[in-house]
């Protein structure tokens, strides 16, 4: 429910949507370092801040929804659940 609140309220999907998370993380080391050489323009950099951007958002995306399975499992364990014995 909350991922479906979460695209909701989220503008149309981008490509970076479907990058896994090793993926999006690679492509932010790339911007980053991009960014740290300078040598391009205003225009440029606001660009690859805005990527970064993105980029981070799919990250945090991942993360949040492995906490989420962690915490599940977790509850599961307490709960005297066991998950897949």
């Amino acid at each position: 429910m909350a991922e479906q609140q979460e695209q909701q309220g989220a503008a149309a999907p981008t490509p970076d949507d479907a990058l896994g998370y090793e993926h999006a993380r690679d492509a932010l080391l790339e911007v980053v370092r991009q960014l740290e050489n300078g040598g391009t323009s205003l225009e440029e950099s606001l660009a690859l801040w805005e990527r970064g951007e993105q980029l981070a958002k799919v990250c945090q995306r991942w993360l949040d929804g492995a906490r989420a399975r962690l915490d599940a499992a977790l509850a599961a364990e307490e709960n005297g659940v066991a998950g897949g014995e």
